[in-house]
């Protein structure tokens, strides 16, 4: 992870999983082929929902020793988490724009905690903001619902940000969430995404990996592709 656009990986969000079997869950996600496992967490203040935090990270690393967990954290103050996050076994942390009065300051504690830096931004977030942030992290978000609720529809509209940072910072990790799937999948790789967050398209689709399949394929392409054109 954080080695440039070099690779489509496909994390699935298991928000959208039956949070009752969530280890076997990942596991199944795992044995399917994702390349990592995105992981959603909500304090009910930045977003209105409540997910769950460090205690059930904890517990999923064991069952999946080897597996890159990338903590979307959808909370306000992402600061106070960071450690017990990384303590629990988070590899990467992805905090929003929105959600800290000082995001170098944010960044810096993730990197000196040891886990990877990623920060997102939501749909009515201009882009711009993060041009003095792209060069400290491993990753940036683009958000294609509003983030907090699962299944909304996919926002079109915000693939020019995601060609702005592709255009701007060609090594960049470029990660996309919300309403992704099959259908979608085209949009978000000739904008130049790399790192595909899907969730109700791969948790209910009757073949994870075959639906994974298709979408790194389709990714794999879209940079083969732009290689060329450079």
């Amino acid at each position: 992870m954080g080695d440039g656009c070099g690779r489509a990986k496909i994390g699935p969000s298991i928000l959208n999983s039956d949070l009752s079997n969530l280890a076997s869950e990942c596991v199944r996600m795992v044995d399917s082929g994702a390349d990592y496992l995105h992981l959603d967490v909500m304090d009910g203040q930045f977003v209105p929902n409540l997910t769950f935090g460090h205690p059930v990270v904890k517990c999923l690393r064991p069952k999946l020793p080897n597996v890159f967990f990338d903590m979307h954290m959808m909370v306000a103050a992402p600061e106070q988490w960071i450690e017990s996050m990384q303590a629990a076994g988070a590899d990467q942390y992805t905090f929003h724009f929105e959600a800290t009065e000082d995001p170098k300051s944010c960044i810096r504690k993730i990197k000196e905690a040891g886990m990877k830096a990623g920060i997102g931004i939501k749909p009515n977030t201009p882009v711009n903001v993060l041009e003095p942030f792209v060069e400290l992290v491993d990753m940036v978000l683009i958000m294609t619902v509003e983030p907090g609720f699962g299944g909304q529809k996919f926002m079109g509209d915000m693939m020019p940000k995601i060609k702005f940072l592709r255009e701007h910072f060609s090594n960049i990790d470029i990660e996309v969430d919300g309403g992704v799937g099959p259908s979608t999948i085209q949009q978000c790789a000739d904008a130049g995404a790399n790192m595909i967050v899907s969730g109700s398209a791969i948790m209910g689709s009757d073949n994870p990996r075959e639906t994974m399949n298709y979408m790194r394929n389709v990714v794999e392409e879209a940079i083969q592709k732009s290689q060329l054109e450079r």
